[in-house]
């Protein structure tokens, strides 16, 4: 129960833009077949729980509280979008790996009972994969639309894409709140292409400290990406109100503080230095 009553009509129509400014940034990031009107109402109603669920004593404030469960509400809305479950696309992607392979050993399309055995599946379970393949050419959105102007999607889809660039978006924060010393070093390591041994020399310590420090600086990266993505794999502390804790939960605050107001202000903060290509990925494969 809220300690403070809030009269929820008014949060809701103060922060009613927070609904449009996300899910124009959403429709920037997926096809034109996803529809504005679906996204704007399941934001619109995620806004209204929000304001119904906001405890004013938390400390919290209510746009940044909002603003989490409104595109948490996208990213559900765009999943439900999409008809096929993970399992259906990944046996759509192999199936195509395996046909494309086959084509070039053999000359030719290789036949069903051919990728049955390359896949090692059973014939019908090749019919099937085909079927998802087939079904996922198809529009459903657009009437109309010629099957053969239609391509299937092998990418992420808009809910994968959409996510991917928030943990980047939120990785950039991450960095950037890092102390200056283990910043210097996850900069200089992913970001920067340096090696141990320069970074070692520039802060005039071991090589071993500069691993022990990155050791470190990936440590607060991941948990500080889990805070704000999958909390459940945030290990509890040993020591709740200990320095260091107290330190962590700092930090985790100065991310989240951070990338609301990049997001605010339509664009990411550039204050670590601008990231050769894909070094953000590599950065994210690393802290996983």
């Amino acid at each position: 129960m809220n300690s403070t009553p809030v009269d929820v009509t008014d949060l809701v129509v103060e922060h009613l833009p927070i609904v449009g400014y996300n899910v124009s940034e959403i429709l920037h990031r997926v096809p034109p077949t996803v529809s504005r009107d679906e996204l704007a109402s399941a934001g619109a109603l995620a806004l209204v729980l929000a304001a119904r669920a906001y405890d004013p004593s938390t400390n919290v404030p209510f746009a940044r509280y909002a603003t989490l469960r409104i595109k948490g509400a996208l990213l559900d809305e765009l999943r439900s979008m999409d008809w096929a479950s993970r399992g259906a696309r990944r046996r759509s992607r192999d199936l195509e790996a395996a046909t494309d392979r086959l084509r070039g050993v053999l000359g030719r399309t290789p036949t069903r009972a051919e990728l049955a055995e390359t896949l090692g599946v059973a014939v019908t379970a090749v019919d099937e994969a085909r079927a998802d393949a087939e079904r996922r050419v198809l529009s459903l959105d657009v009437p109309g639309t010629p099957v053969a102007e239609t391509l299937r999607d092998v990418q992420q889809t808009p809910e994968e894409h959409v996510l991917a660039g928030e943990r980047v978006h939120w990785l950039r924060a991450a960095v950037t709140e890092l102390p200056e010393r283990l910043r210097v070093v996850i900069a200089g390591l992913y970001l920067e292409d340096r090696t141990i041994a320069e970074l070692a020399e520039d802060l005039g310590v071991t090589q071993s400290r500069i691993s022990q420090l990155r050791t470190e600086a990936l440590g607060l990266l991941r948990d500080g990406l889990n805070t704000a993505f999958d909390p459940d794999l945030v290990a509890a502390p040993a020591r709740p109100d200990g320095v260091a804790e107290r330190r962590r939960q700092a930090y985790y605050a100065s991310v989240a503080a951070r990338a609301a107001l990049s997001s605010a202000a339509g664009a990411t903060l550039d204050v670590v230095p601008t990231p050769r290509t894909g070094a953000h990925d590599g950065v994210l494969r690393t802290i996983a």
